[in-house]
């Protein structure tokens, strides 16, 4: 794991807690640091805190995104504003915990991160498997539905020939939707196979990320696959 926070007194205490918690930990005090750490020897995860001098938690997430890297990426925030958070989400971060946290939520978000960095399993997500409209075709590593393709080994996607750039969570997200396609999923539903708990009835953070997939999704002339049932969730299907 690679912790980057200026703050010394939190690096030093999440160090710490996150040692005797089991992990591996290499802690860095900046973003200089960070890219540097990481490119030397990739962790399994990236524990980032948003606000660092020089190079910040953002231009880091940007940086290894861009580079195709898709280390799952933890960020750590003192700005409550949800167009804050929305711009660690956007920059490519998994998941983010607000200052001042409570470490064992830190611990359950790494948790969750890393269940997702786990192999995927070849059979449905959930549910009976329908067979209804739109039930998508398994395979040992593909699946497919609504003109949706996925190659759940290689982490890559497709819409008809096209191929998606997708971040970890957009990619996570898609599948849930392809494996379960025609059936609408709750939002607690959602929450619980993707991120690992439910962020609150508050929360924006599916509703952000259904925005990205649906803009990367989405040809002109075609029709919209994922679809808002209000008050209940979102259903993948090809109208």
């Amino acid at each position: 794991m690679l912790l980057a926070e200026d703050d010394r007194a939190i690096r030093h205490a999440l160090e710490r807690a996150l040692t005797l918690e089991g992990y591996e930990v290499t802690a860095v005090a900046d973003g200089v640091e960070a890219l540097a750490q990481a490119h030397k020897t990739p962790p399994d995860v990236l524990v980032l805190d948003v606000m660092m001098p020089g190079i910040d938690g953002l231009q880091v997430c940007r940086v290894l995104r861009a580079e195709g890297d898709r280390t799952p990426i933890l960020m750590l925030t003192a700005l409550v504003e949800t167009a804050d958070r929305i711009a660690g989400l956007d920059a490519g971060a998994d998941d983010y915990v607000v200052k001042p946290f409570d470490v064992e939520e830190v611990f359950a978000r790494l948790r969750a991160l890393l269940r997702r960095t786990s192999p995927v399993p070849a059979g449905p997500a959930g549910g009976d498997g329908g067979g209804g409209r739109g039930e998508p075709q398994l395979s040992d590593r593909q699946i497919e539905a609504a003109g949706i393709r996925m190659d759940l080994q290689a982490r890559r996607a497709w819409r008809g020939r096209r191929e998606l750039e997708l971040t970890r969570t957009e990619f996570e997200l898609l599948e849930l939707l392809v494996r379960n396609a025609g059936i609408v999923l709750d939002h607690s539903t959602i929450y619980d196979r993707i991120w690992g708990y439910d962020f609150g009835p508050g929360s924006k953070n599916l509703a952000v990320y259904v925005g990205y997939l649906r803009r990367k999704l989405d040809e002109p002339g075609a029709p919209q696959l994922i679809h808002t049932v209000r008050g209940v969730g979102y259903v993948l299907r090809e109208d």
